[in-house]
């Protein structure tokens, strides 16, 4: 590869490749930890362009045909020219804010400036410098209750400003208790199974509400009384780690060899045991690990048994107190007559640790209030009152997280509430009030997200089912998390790396094929590339893209054939557009009210998606059955039998919602948040239907069972499920196979359709 440089722009040349159609630049600044990517559509040659000046550049190249993408090549090093730059002028806005014994810096963006050094040192000590293109870095692994001296200086391809004048700030004391629990991720890594991901069925849990194998790590949280669950001696956090370890012979008994568990991140809320109220993406929660049973532990286990682990993640928001590694946000409080139950006394150097509950179940929050506001709150009328609580409590102005407030920087978090589900602000707004919408536009918060879930991968996990894909603007995926999730598990895992499984909720609750009419909303869209340039710039790069795929509208989206036989001849597929996400088939899981149709609303969508043989389909899950019911499917034995053949025998990935093998909580209510019990709900605790023990020779093989999970086995649709499994994983058509229905008519055609694997597979 050749790489010649100029002021902004750098020409990029490479051989030939046999049988590649197009390619993929990928570069970074050597200072950056963003990798950023242009395709080739054709040639052997790009001029990437919008470089900043007298920066140190990397490039690799990959080639892509039909089947896929290589390897990235290795890199090549310039540095652009620097023309007739000035030296850029001293930063100044420089602003701190401490969390512990951590500091994130910030500073007002010079003109001219390409990157930027932050020196920091104690008193005495010699001073330690971090490089970073963005206006804001955060700096941990500080000494506790220490003062830092924080200085920033900018640079381009002239030379270096002088550093602005400095700022200090104290780091927290050192914690009283340990650190909270959980591991830490990438602490320890291992290796993904790989393969094909259309060859495994995927069985879905909610890890706390399934099999509890140690009952010490059990959390009934602050509302475990007036949840009613205390009654039923349900605390909410009961299922976890050691309990999936234990039963991982029933999953793999039914067939299953891979698992979707719910998120596994450290979540801070009064009722968070399903995990999408993350405060520490990089450290799992600890109420769910044991000692020998951590979430490494539980994938090497997984992977011995050849069961895959596809984590839930989600890259749209955290808990609503924020993100303790990004910023977390101070409420305005007081320990008065009428508000000291409810706030803890602070106690320097104490951190939340949801292991370690209060008398009254609650969870530390000593460390989120304050009564005077911090410098860096911009909290309109801090602790003024705004009125009385139904208890008749005097209640304030910041006293709860808010999107509108001021109290989130924007630099982090978006400062709005969604008004149009089906408009622009569903892409950068709050989608509730317990779920802070991060600012997926920042490139703090690009990079922060990237790091994170790169540990993850390390760890050996196969895949991510991304939660509220939707609510993240289609061209940041393709800009920036997509391409770094495919390029980190390929460097770390090599071929296996390939086959990492990325599957998004594209909340579809309609039964169109185009959400009312807003492809911008749609589960296919998000499927693809991006079809044209937008500005460099992520926010005007958003607004672009949302207007002009709208104005192409549906009839203007990208068609695929992917999915479908060529005649009755297999189709080589066409992959150069797809932009590397998967899809949960909202299409099917709003239509199984039946299997027939579901199958026509299925196939109906399947043009308009990149390959739907890689669709997860569903007929219900922890939030909705068919037509958006908040009830789990109760259509009867007969109609998810059905169901269940149409999935396993259909193109697609099928998914089961735990429980749904015995019909579990049938017709009940899946989710009502603390204001019922949860033995009531569609997300009650399984682990009573898993007593006793159970050996799997095989997936779908049962070599011996006792007690109740026996009886669990036994029941019609376990059978039908296990037969199903064993069909499928024999027959490769049905895994990975394109289908048709060329010929076929009459009203029930779901029943008779032709499927073809590739000419290799052994069945055609």
């Amino acid at each position: 590869m050749t790489v010649v440089p100029s002021e902004s722009s750098v020409a990029v040349s490479w051989p030939a490749v046999a049988g590649a159609t197009s390619y993929r630049v990928a570069y970074r600044a050597t200072a950056s930890s963003k990798t950023l990517f242009q395709d080739v559509p054709s040639g052997t040659s790009a001029v990437v362009s919008g470089l900043n000046e007298g920066t140190a550049y990397w490039f690799k190249v990959s080639a892509s045909n039909s089947a896929g993408a290589s390897a990235f090549s290795a890199a090549a090093h310039t540095t652009t020219g620097s023309g007739d730059v000035v030296i850029p002028g001293v930063p100044s806005g420089v602003s701190t804010v401490v969390s512990g014994q951590q500091v994130s810096v910030s500073w007002t963006a010079v003109a001219g400036a390409t990157s930027y050094t932050i020196s920091y040192s104690t008193g005495g000590g010699a001073a330690t410098t971090v490089a970073s293109t963005a206006t804001a870095t955060v700096i941990t692994g500080l000494a506790a209750s220490t003062t830092y001296s924080f200085r920033v200086r900018a640079e381009n391809a002239a030379g270096n400003s002088a550093y602005s004048a400095a700022v200090t700030a104290t780091t927290g004391e050192a914690p009283t208790d340990e650190e909270p629990g959980g591991s830490v991720a990438g602490a320890t890594t291992a290796s993904p199974l790989g393969g094909d991901p259309r060859k495994d069925a995927i069985y879905f849990i909610m890890t706390a509400r399934w099999y509890d194998g140690d009952p010490s790590n059990n959390m009934g949280g602050a509302l475990h009384e007036k949840s009613g669950n205390a009654a039923n001696d349900d605390p909410m956090f009961r299922g976890d780690f050691q309990g999936i370890i234990d039963k991982l012979d029933y999953i793999k008994g039914l067939g299953f060899s891979a698992l979707w568990i719910t998120p596994v991140v450290t979540n801070r809320s009064d009722y968070d045991f399903h995990g999408y109220h993350g405060w520490d993406f990089q450290r799992i929660d600890p109420r769910l690990e044991s000692p020998g049973a951590t979430y490494q532990d539980l994938i090497n286990e997984a992977h011995a048994k050849g069961i895959k682990i596809y984590q839930d993640v989600v890259y749209n928001h955290t808990s609503r107190w924020g993100e303790k590694n990004l910023y977390s946000a101070t409420v305005y409080g007081k320990r008065d007559a009428e508000w000291s139950w409810y706030y803890d006394e602070p106690v320097p150097g104490k951190v939340y640790n949801p292991a370690k509950p209060q008398p009254d179940g609650s969870a530390y929050n000593g460390d989120l209030w304050s009564e005077t506001q911090p410098a860096d709150q911009n909290c309109q009328n801090w602790g003024v009152q705004s009125g009385y609580s139904a208890e008749g409590y005097k209640v304030y102005h910041c006293q709860w997280p808010n999107a509108t407030s001021g109290m989130f920087p924007e630099e982090y978090f978006h400062p709005c509430w969604i008004g149009n589900w089906e408009g622009s602000d569903s892409k950068d707004c709050w989608i509730h009030e317990d779920l802070a919408d991060l600012n997926t536009e920042s490139a703090v918060v690009q990079d922060y997200l990237i790091d994170t879930y790169n540990k993850y991968i390390d760890m050996g996990v196969d895949g991510f089912r991304v939660d509220t894909a939707v609510h993240i603007p289609r061209v940041m995926w393709n800009r920036y998390f997509l391409p770094a999730l495919q390029e980190h598990a390929v460097s770390v895992h090599g071929e296996k790396g390939k086959d990492f499984y990325v599957f998004g909720e594209v909340a579809q609750f309609v039964h169109d094929k185009w959400n009312r009419g807003s492809v911008n909303h749609s589960a296919p869209f998000y499927t693809w590339k991006e079809r044209r340039e937008y500005s460099p710039d992520d926010v005007q790069a958003v607004i672009e893209q949302y207007q002009y795929e709208n104005l192409m509208g549906g009839d203007g989206q990208p068609r695929s054939a992917n999915a479908f036989l060529d005649g009755n001849n297999y189709r080589t597929p066409d992959y150069s557009q797809f932009s590397g996400m998967h899809i949960i088939d909202m299409r099917m899981h709003m239509n199984f009210d039946n299997a027939h149709t579901a199958f026509h609303s299925g196939m109906d969508s399947d043009d308009v998606t990149n390959d739907a043989t890689f669709n997860a389909v569903y007929v219900d899950s922890h939030d909705y059955g068919p037509g958006k019911s908040n009830v789990r499917f109760d259509g009867g034995t007969a109609a998810w039998a059905e169901n269940m053949s149409l999935m396993w025998t259909f193109r697609g990935i099928p998914v089961l919602y735990y429980g749904s093998e015995i019909e579990f909580q049938a017709g009940q209510q899946i989710d009502c948040g603390p204001s019922c019990p949860l033995e009531t709900t569609g997300r009650a605790y399984f682990g009573d239907h898993l007593e006793g023990n159970v050996v799997a020779s095989d997936f779908g093989v049962v070599s011996s069972a006792s007690g109740a999970v026996a009886t669990t086995l036994a029941q019609p649709l376990s059978q039908h499920l296990q037969t199903l499994n064993r069909i499928r994983r024999g027959v490769p058509a049905l895994q990975m196979g394109q289908y048709s229905t060329e010929g076929v008519s009459g009203e029930w055609r779901s029943s008779v359709v032709t499927l073809r694997g590739r000419p290799t597979a052994s069945c055609w």
